[in-house]
């Protein structure tokens, strides 16, 4: 009832928007003798506002068109490698001809970003693969949205994730570098765990884990002791949703995208409110080029997709209330997970230090789990003065987290001795 009660609030809004719009145009016209006054100046700001706080977003672009190799421009191509109803791998194909001459034969390495499923579109990402992409071979799971995913394609699942990203190690190959960003840290390292221990010559070179709740007794935040108060129990009852009859998912069961954006932005309401009035002001004042930052930031932020039921509520249980994989309990298609049993893939950690969504030593307890990584094969790095977002993204991102992450995966090139195995079809 509240996604057809929130779709109805949309449709009964839209003429509302769509004559904000035309009132912008038309007191912004060339032709409007008063469109340098203050008053029109302001009403116009005004339905700016309210167009972009009621509109629809919809999943982002890439807005990778091109790389520089050594000051040599690249054109870069984004193309899903493999897909299937829930997750497509998305390399960012460079020219071969412009790499050629940019850095001649030099085989680069190969990182798989593994995208959250948390509400967001991979494009989130979008810094993180810019910064990447000069000196490697970029990967990253482009996550589907729930609700345009047909019931007829089945669920999915906490096991299916993991089987999703052994899959994508085993057709990228022996020495891929995986990161997690967020939320996937704790199936990542489930799945480098089940390679390890079946001596999987794909699993990966190093694995590097950027603000994830890998036990998320540490530390807690608000999102988490949001999970702990409340039995499992409600979130069946209060958060899983049914998609209505006018998207392809129609009827299955979901965590709407609109809730968890609902959830993020509560935690920090006063900031947002302050950055749409100065929005506002940015528009009368006439300062395009602030407000376009602005919208820039909440096109990609406002854009939000819906997880399937099973796969949330997995989360839910096992990464914020049972803290299976930090328990040793968490147990994978009949096989317990063993992070113990992973010797010879270099650990890398990040943390912020004002992340208030993973705190500080929740991604650090990869180390405690992976006991068996020798010591000269870890790494652990807080950066200051950056909350969750700027882990992954942003100036403090690109001069000093990435070049670490960069050096570190040059020093842990995985073993060559490793051959590559037949990717068997997942379902």
């Amino acid at each position: 009832m509240l996604y057809s009660l929130y779709e109805m609030n949309h449709w009964a809004v839209a003429p509302f928007r769509a004559a904000a719009i035309a009132q912008s145009a038309l007191l912004r016209s060339p032709l409007n003798p008063v469109a340098e006054s203050d008053l029109v100046k302001a009403a116009a700001a005004a339905s700016d506002v309210f167009e972009s706080v009621t509109r629809r977003y919809r999943k982002p672009d890439w807005n990778l068109a091109a790389t520089m190799v050594r000051s040599i421009p690249v054109a870069v191509k984004p193309k899903a490698v493999w897909t299937n109803a829930w997750c497509s791998l998305i390399h960012f194909q460079r020219d071969a001809e412009a790499l050629q001459r940019a850095r001649g034969d030099k085989t680069e390495p190969k990182v798989l970003l593994v995208a959250p499923l948390s509400g967001h579109y991979a494009t989130l990402l979008r810094g993180t693969v810019e910064a990447f992409l000069p000196e490697h071979e970029v990967y990253i799971t482009d996550w589907s949205d729930a609700r345009m995913v047909p019931i007829m394609a089945g669920r999915f699942d906490m096991h299916d994730y993991i089987d999703y990203i052994a899959h994508m190690l085993r057709l990228l190959g022996p020495k891929t570098h995986v990161v997690a960003v967020c939320q996937p840290g704790p199936l990542v390292l489930a799945a480098a765990a089940l390679m390890a221990e079946s001596d999987d010559p794909c699993r990966p070179a190093t694995m590097t884990f950027m603000g994830s709740p890998i036990d998320a007794r540490k530390s807690p935040t608000v999102p988490n002791k949001l999970a702990e108060e409340r039995e499992f129990a409600w979130f069946e009852r209060n958060m899983i949703h049914t998609v209505p009859p006018i998207y392809p998912g129609a009827f299955r069961r979901v965590y709407p995208g609109f809730l968890q954006l609902a959830s993020f932005m509560g935690m920090n309401w006063s900031r947002h409110v302050n950055a749409h009035r100065d929005y506002y002001e940015q528009l009368v004042k006439g300062d395009g080029e602030t407000a376009q930052k602005h919208r820039e930031f909440y096109d990609e932020y406002l854009s939000v997709l819906d997880l399937s039921e099973e796969f949330y509520l997995d989360t839910i249980k096992h990464v914020f209330q049972e803290y299976s994989l930090a328990n040793g309990t968490l147990s994978h298609r009949g096989r317990l997970v063993r992070p113990e049993a992973i010797r010879d893939v270099a650990l890398m950690t990040v943390e912020g230090e004002n992340d208030d969504i993973s705190g500080i030593g929740q991604t650090q307890a990869a180390h405690e789990l992976c006991a068996s990584i020798p010591e000269a094969m870890r790494q652990d790095y807080i950066q200051l003065g950056v909350g969750h977002y700027g882990v992954f993204n942003g100036k403090r991102f690109r001069t000093e987290i990435y070049p670490r992450m960069r050096e570190f995966m040059r020093t842990f090139n995985g073993s060559s001795a490793r051959a590559r195995p037949k990717i068997a079809a997942v379902a």
